[in-house]
């Protein structure tokens, strides 16, 4: 018998799947909002990423959903007050205006048609992923989930994050990503303090779980931003930002490992360096420092280390590197109990004034500064030690130096710098003048080759 296929089954069998043909509706009724810039974008984590991250939406004409679990911040942007030093209150008053709507309330995320998750992801006291502040946010999306919402986590972490801990998370819910709702990752690429580069300059890398998802991710970030770069998967976008980061720290630790060496032979690194450079090619100049500091260079290469280890690999390689940058701090608090040695002085009673306590120049960030071991590690030695930075005014509570405060920045005055039996230089901030605090100061260790010029006067200046 032939039974055939008649004319209406052909047209049936062509046809979407009613589940398909939905989740197109879904996913272009949101392109749509967001090609027209209607879209309620939402930010959870209103720190050195989300907040600049809520401003160029805000910028570009999105009302913009801010959360934050600190009620402080959250009050203070709704009184039109900063508390980022490189952000002033006159943005922030903008972004009211604009209708910038800062909150602690979970409930509201079901609002927004866009999450972005912009949480920090720090490492345990085993050196380890903690990702609390992720699981937490995505526990507060999906329990307001709604059809429709794109969610884009942009915290740094490590590969297969997105679909190994955030997707199913979310899909406990009963909605399905790439049908119900939509997911991708686009790493935070910010740079505090960076006078050539902000949110909007800076290109923005993008994996979506499916395709839908990545082209919804990407018409977001388009609108923002002057360049994106889709990537094939989620994975693909985490592990770029995981490659940028430990390419950093390998090539910091491989200069800081050379600063010991030519220490010992007497050759000064810095000028090595700065020789280096002249070469057109081949060549990219990094410099030593007291350590990592900051919120993605310190931690972003053990993420990679500890996932090697689920997959049965050890990155020796990377392990080395986080090896000789974690030693420098203890390397500096050397120089320092040498210099003071050779002034007949112990550590235990010295007077030793830290400059510098955010991870880089110019900027209120402390995160990970290597600033506060150093500190740790000299009062331990039994240091009467102080500290000046001119954007950092009191010491916050550290997730791990809990016990170093509370302290406030004492003022560089002449008479401040004599007292101190040491000044030891951390950040290099543009707002010091040099030249006065080597003429008033005994002795100078000098971790950021500041002092590059300044005549020693009756200082003695040691590198470090």
């Amino acid at each position: 018998m032939n039974i055939g296929v008649s004319p209406r089954d052909k047209v049936e069998a062509a046809a979407p799947a009613p589940a398909a043909d939905a989740s197109a509706r879904v996913s272009e009724e949101l392109a749509g909002r967001i090609r027209g810039r209607t879209a309620l974008i939402g930010v959870i984590g209103l720190g050195y990423v989300g907040l600049p991250l809520a401003r160029t939406f805000s910028a570009r004409g999105f009302r913009v959903l801010g959360f934050d679990t600190d009620p402080g911040k959250v009050e203070k942007l709704r009184c039109g007050e900063s508390y980022i030093g490189h952000i002033p209150e006159t943005t922030v008053r903008e972004m009211r205006q604009n209708r910038f709507d800062p909150t602690s309330d979970p409930a509201r995320l079901g609002e927004a048609d866009v999450v972005i998750v912009c949480v920090p992801t720090p490492l345990t006291e085993a050196r380890e992923p903690d990702l609390s502040y992720v699981i937490d946010s995505t526990k507060a999306i999906a329990a307001n989930l709604r059809r429709g919402q794109l969610i884009i986590l942009e915290s740094s972490t490590y590969p297969t994050t997105t679909r190994g801990v955030v997707l199913p998370l979310l899909e406990a819910t009963g909605l399905q990503a790439g049908v119900d709702f939509f997911l991708a990752y686009s790493p935070e690429r910010e740079d505090p303090g960076n006078p050539n580069f902000s949110t909007s300059t800076i290109p923005k890398v993008v994996g979506g779980l499916e395709p839908r998802s990545l082209e919804l991710a990407v018409s977001v970030y388009r609108e923002i931003v002057v360049r994106v770069v889709p990537v094939s998967t989620p994975e693909v976008a985490e592990a770029c930002k995981i490659l940028e980061n430990t390419y950093r720290a390998i090539n910091i630790a491989l200069v800081n490992e050379l600063k010991v060496l030519y220490d010992r032979m007497g050759i000064d690194v810095w000028e090595v360096i700065d020789a280096a450079k002249t070469k057109p090619f081949g060549f990219q100049a990094f410099y030593p420092g007291p350590g990592l500091g900051g919120h993605c260079i310190p931690i972003d290469p053990f993420y990679l280390t500890w996932v090697a280890r689920q997959y049965g690999l050890v990155t020796r390689f990377i392990e080395l590197a986080g090896e000789v940058n974690t030693a420098m701090p203890a390397y500096v608090v050397s120089k320092v109990t040498d210099a003071l040695n050779d002034a007949s002085k112990a550590v235990n009673g010295s007077r030793v004034a830290i400059l510098g306590m955010a991870y880089k120049k110019d900027v209120d960030d402390p995160r990970e500064s290597p600033s506060f071991e150093l500190m740790d590690l000299l009062l331990k030695k039994g240091a009467a030690v102080s500290y000046n930075d001119p954007h950092v005014p009191s010491l916050p509570r550290m997730r791990h130096w809990p016990h170093l405060g509370p302290m406030e920045s004492t003022p560089l005055t002449p008479e401040y710098l004599a007292a101190q039996d040491c000044v030891l230089i951390a950040t290099d901030h543009t707002a010091y003048d040099y030249e006065f605090v080597v003429r008033h100061s005994k002795v100078v260790i000098d971790t950021r080759n500041a002092t590059k010029g300044v005549q020693t006067g009756r200082a003695k200046i040691l590198r470090a």
